[in-house]
């Protein structure tokens, strides 16, 4: 990496208020309403990660109520399945993207087709199970559950379906052959690629140099502050042309280097968001995914915050500390607390499992206004889990 520009030494309070305001976080509505704040809230963000856990509202419907304040579940169906803004594919887990950034995904699906035959999953789609697969797709749009005639398989494993058909449907997916044109909780409707979108062709593949690019843009502009490993989030082969892009940056003078107080690793940014004017730390407060892009990478959490979420789902009842399914609580630009939800859907309520205090949410002289606060916002949550 270049050394001509002298690191920026940065606080961590003023690295947490660079990247609240990346993540559109200290800001009553960032994105506005309806399917168009939906679309650019996912365009701003790059990624917005689905999950199936549904103990409380799914991770993409929760991740998108933190940033628009009077969202719909049916906003992200309309930008998915009418205005087709967004479109589902792999960034570091399975996640909805804006459409505008199809070409730079083109270059993995076409590395599924090339490689797939090395994977243990998608190595056993027998060419029968895809002549099916694709025959039945040119004829419409078609779910796992309009296939009824598969000859059923053991499972290989817990999540893996006993249909040969659904390795057949998922292949055509990374490969980008069939995408996902509408989603109705877990139930993925697949559709034709080109069909879907109207194109008469796909979008040309970005190069390799592009792809590098993007993800760096990606980062600085949902984080502000990012270092290789932020970038590159499980995607350690993007590492090295990633390193090359900062390194050309660092010598035009468009990223500088910081140096975050507590970090061990090398940080960058841009200067016009260092020089940027930031109010104090702000007052709001959001009950946080633990898949929310402010907490997913659980190291980088942990140097801005002091806090490193454990997502206590798979580990043994006996063990856990802050419950099966906690949330993050930020309340300005700390993390003051994680509250174990349980979405209680028949008697329509919301159940208190778990009130973790953490940090300095921890301080007693500061609870009781802290409490209130939390408590108004956790009503608010529980208006939007129960509605419809």
């Amino acid at each position: 990496m270049s050394r001509e520009a002298k690191p920026v030494l940065l606080t961590t309070a003023k690295a947490r208020r660079i990247w609240l305001r990346a993540q559109r976080l200290d800001t009553p509505s960032p994105f506005g309403s309806g399917p168009q704040a939906v679309t650019e809230a996912v365009a701003h963000l790059g990624y917005v990660q689905i999950d199936t856990i549904n103990v409380i509202e799914r991770c993409h419907h929760h991740i998108l109520y933190n940033r628009i304040p009077d969202y719909r579940r049916a906003d992200l169906r309309h930008a998915q399945s009418v205005d087709k803004s967004v479109f589902e594919y792999w960034t570091h887990a399975l996640s909805y993207v804006p459409t505008r950034d199809f070409r730079f995904f083109l270059p993995a699906m076409r590395q599924h087709r090339r490689e797939r035959h090395l994977s243990r999953w998608f190595g056993s789609v027998t060419p029968a199970a895809t002549r099916k697969v694709m025959r039945l797709l040119r004829q419409g749009a078609l779910t796992i559950r309009d296939i009824d005639d598969d000859v059923l398989v053991d499972k290989q494993h817990l999540w893996a379906s006993r249909k040969p058909s659904k390795r057949a449907l998922q292949l055509a997916f990374y490969n980008g052959v069939a995408t996902i044109s509408e989603r109705q909780g877990m139930l993925k409707t697949y559709e034709l690629t080109e069909r879907h979108f109207g194109w008469d062709r796909l979008p040309r593949p970005a190069s390799p140099t592009e792809v590098a690019n993007y993800l760096l843009d990606r980062a600085l502009r949902a984080q502000g502050i990012v270092s290789l490993d932020s970038i590159c989030h499980l995607d350690a082969p993007s590492k090295p042309k990633v390193a090359r892009a900062i390194a050309s940056r660092l010598r035009r003078g468009e990223l500088l280097p910081v140096a975050l107080e507590g970090a061990r690793h090398e940080h960058w940014a841009e200067p016009e968001m260092l020089e940027a004017a930031l109010d104090g730390a702000p007052e709001r407060v959001h009950i946080l995914s633990p898949f929310d892009p402010l907490i997913i990478q659980r190291k980088r959490t942990h140097v801005f915050f002091d806090y490193e979420h454990r997502f206590e789902a798979y580990v043994p009842k006996e063990k856990r500390v802050l419950g099966y399914f906690a949330l993050p609580v930020l309340a300005g630009d700390e993390i003051v607390a994680a509250l174990d939800l349980k979405a209680d859907r028949p008697h329509r309520r919301l159940l208190m499992q778990k009130w973790s205090w953490i940090g300095k949410g921890g301080g007693r002289s500061a609870r009781p206004e802290l409490k209130r606060r939390i408590e108004e916002e956790l009503h608010r949550f529980e208006r939007f889990q129960l509605a419809d």
